[in-house]
């Protein structure tokens, strides 16, 4: 006895769709093209996403004094679009550097510094052009001292500004000047050179 009400209500629900639907179409005014409303520029729109590729390479001049220790950077990040008016910034990163850690030569020695960083990076544009742009980048993380009797992990924080040469769509230069500092450890700057791919 159940089907043949399930078979009477879908008509009615067909109908009362249709009855609802059709007034509110006949209630639209007939649209003025020169009054209707431009799409939003470009500007306007949701701010697209990238994620970037980074690998960067420098040196480091530790204080106190000048001294020349190798850096090299790899990591990943990501902009998001609701993060593009966020002061602080609007891509996510993480990376890995290595650095020579030893008292002498430069490239290499059995005295390593690992660190791996969480950061923040706000990329800013230049007005008038579209082939350099520049960004300020927030990073933190821990670091790991080896080469010793045991490995010393200590806080590592830095902060960056830097250019992006924009060589295509999808890969740039960075150039970049970074201040960083690990608890008890004197402070160092480092002056990076690098190859980043977009996606």
């Amino acid at each position: 006895m159940s089907t043949p009400a399930k078979v009477s209500v879908l008509p009615l629900l067909a109908l009362a769709f249709f009855a609802l639907k059709a007034p509110t179409a006949k209630c639209q005014a007939p649209t003025d093209p020169s009054k209707s409303p431009t799409p939003p520029s470009a500007s306007e729109q949701a701010p697209s996403t990238s994620t970037d590729l980074f690998i960067m390479a420098g040196s480091d001049v530790d204080r106190p004094g000048l001294l020349p220790r190798a850096n090299y950077n790899i990591g990943i990040g990501h902009t998001y679009g609701f993060l593009k008016k966020d002061p602080i910034g609007d891509e996510l990163t993480f990376g890995y550097t290595y650095e020579n850690a030893g008292t002498h030569g430069f490239l290499h020695t059995v005295y390593g510094e690992h660190t791996e960083q969480l950061g923040v990076m706000k990329n800013l544009s230049i007005p008038k052009t579209q082939a350099v742009s520049w960004y300020t980048w927030i990073q933190t993380g821990l670091t790991s001292y080896t080469g010793y009797s045991h490995v010393l992990n200590r806080l590592d924080t830095g902060l960056a500004i830097g250019a992006i040469v924009h060589l295509s769509f999808d890969s740039s230069i960075w150039i970049q000047e970074s201040y960083s500092k690990v608890v008890t450890v004197p402070w160092y700057t480092t002056s990076s050179i690098g190859y980043t791919y977009s996606w």
